[in-house]
């Protein structure tokens, strides 16, 4: 595969409204973000990935656009846009833009003018059908965020779809003068000198309403094959598309250069195994033996065909120290371990902003004290059918999206240095013990790891481009895994686990004389015929091909 310049690149999610208030009005902004430029660099960072700060009525925390060239007020100006994209180009840092182009918000003029009238130029922007006899929606889909997927519009008579909030209409793919006008705007960003863009459930427009397809639907490569050839194709942006539905045979058509569509894409299978019957409210133990085959298939499979990126955690998702390492004892140990584990295999690494001082889940006593939509519209909805409150609370406090979403811990002070007004969404507790002041002045700390696997991508091909072979397969507490190119083998070996464990080595990977490149115990200096690992221990040696 040609190298590119997002092959070694190591991405950090900035969630905007919960990273720095410069302006001290309780939420996160440009300003803010700017502040905190020189913190990035410093880790070693070269791509941000920016959630969405487009002009919004805020239903979905941004992902409902009412205009898409212009900036929320509460995140400040296109000016301040600007001047964030210049600093960052300063500090060899790329912008990527999170982009909505599944849906806008109710309130977008497209929107506003396709309801006025059956007969607007704008009715087939969005998805509109004809009530049912007696006057019920036209089908029985629902909508991600609970409920039906379908909105009654009193004005025309007639039903919208909205696969997400009834904030939230489906934009008509089928119509060319979408696909003209999404593209005339993503080369509109692309001029302002963004980096390229992370593209949000992208994998839905391609739907097909009428036959019940939303995702993966037929016409949903040549749709993004168009967009490739108009917008970004031959301008070397990373672009990366949100799809949930994705099989390591799916990502190859979305990633493989040849097919001219995307870098890569975010899949979740991974994610999805610790949920009973693919239900994030019914959350179950992780499996350490079906997790790491997840993991494996899609480096094998998509080792010449395609790129993976690497993530545990993002805006949607919980805190990966609390999802699959210890959040008491062994956080500091566990968290390195997590890091070490993805950031050596192959693909692009994501860092979610506070994932590198081992931020946690936090655990409101009350769903009052929650803003997100969805965690409060299945909450709703499962007591009032049923399920105990206090059963709900627990699986909220395991998989809410407002674990990601409270306030990045600057340092010890009021409200976690965030801002020194009431942060829009409560600070966790625990941020006097866990900050960046805090981890900058510990050398053993978290970020340090961060910033020296960043540095070791940055430094060693084999990270890079290097073969993936696992290593202990069937092993129920150790993942372990062996890079190779011609000049190095890497291993990389995990205990995900806190006990102690006791490895008998193969003989292919013993040796006297170990150049460990990272540890988050002592180095190693010896790899032996057995090895007993420490609570949540890792290590990666570097050894000749």
């Amino acid at each position: 595969m040609t190298p590119k310049w997002w092959h070694d690149a190591v991405v950090y999610q900035i969630y905007p409204r919960s990273f720095c208030d410069s302006n001290n009005d309780g939420i996160g902004d440009l300003q803010g973000i700017i502040s905190k430029l020189d913190y990035l660099k410093n880790l070693g960072v070269n791509v941000i990935w920016l959630s969405p700060v487009y002009r919004s009525p805020m239903d979905d925390n941004g992902y409902d656009i009412s205009d898409y060239q212009d900036i929320a007020p509460e995140f400040g100006t296109m000016a301040d846009m600007q001047q964030l994209l210049a600093e960052a180009k300063q500090r060899d840092i790329r912008i990527i833009m999170d982009l909505v182009v599944n849906h806008t918000s109710d309130e977008h003029p497209w929107f506003q003018e396709a309801r006025k009238s059956k007969d607007s130029p704008y009715r087939d922007y969005y998805i509109w059908r004809q009530p049912k006899e007696g006057g019920s929606a036209p089908d029985e889909q629902g909508s991600i965020f609970g409920g039906s997927a379908w909105q009654y519009d009193e004005q025309t008579g007639e039903y919208y779809f909205h696969l997400f909030s009834k904030k939230q209409p489906d934009l008509n793919w089928e119509n060319p003068k979408v696909q003209q006008e999404v593209h005339k705007m993503m080369n509109w960003w692309i001029e302002q000198g963004i980096g390229g863009f992370r593209l949000d459930v992208i994998d839905l427009i391609g739907k097909e309403i009428d036959k019940g397809i939303t995702g993966n639907g037929p016409r949903l490569h040549p749709l993004l094959q168009e967009m490739n050839r108009a917008t970004f194709g031959d301008k070397n942006l990373l672009t990366v598309g949100e799809t949930w539905g994705a099989t390591p045979e799916i990502a190859k058509l979305f990633s493989n250069p040849e097919r001219e569509e995307f870098s890569m894409v975010f899949q979740f299978e991974h994610i999805t195994l610790t949920w009973e019957h693919g239900d994030k409210w019914n959350p179950i133990p992780l499996d350490l033996p079906a997790f790491k085959k997840v993991l494996t298939k899609w480096q094998v499979e998509l080792e010449n065909e395609g790129w993976n990126s690497l993530f545990w955690n993002n805006h949607d998702l919980p805190r990966v120290v609390s999802k699959y390492g210890d959040e008491g004892k062994y956080r500091v140990e566990s968290a390195k371990m997590l890091a070490t584990t993805l950031h050596l295999m192959k693909g692009t690494p994501y860092v979610y902003q506070g994932e590198e001082i081992g931020m946690t889940n936090v655990a409101f006593d009350s769903i009052d004290d929650y803003r997100d939509i969805e965690t409060l519209n299945f909450y709703k909805e499962r007591t009032e059918n049923g399920v105990a409150p206090e059963t709900m609370l627990a699986a909220v406090h395991e998989n809410s999206r407002d674990n990601a979403r409270t306030p990045m811990h600057w340092d010890n002070s009021d409200n976690a240095g965030f801002s020194t007004n009431q942060p829009w969404l409560q600070v966790n507790p625990n941020y006097p013990d866990i900050n960046v002041a805090a981890a900058l002045e510990d050398q053993s700390s978290i970020f340090y790891h961060y910033q020296k696997l960043i540095q070791l991508r940055k430094s060693l091909p084999v990270i890079v481009h290097g073969a993936f072979e696992p290593v202990f397969e069937d092993h129920d507490k150790v993942f372990a895994y062996v890079r190779s190119d011609e000049q190095h083998r890497l291993f990389v070996l995990n205990n995900f686990t806190a006990e102690e464990v006791v490895l008998a080595l193969p003989e292919s990977l013993r040796t006297d004389n170990a150049e460990c490149i990272i540890a988050n115990y002592e180095h190693r200096q010896q790899l032996g015929e057995e090895l007993t690992l420490k609570p949540y221990e890792s290590f990666a040696v570097l050894m000749p091909a």
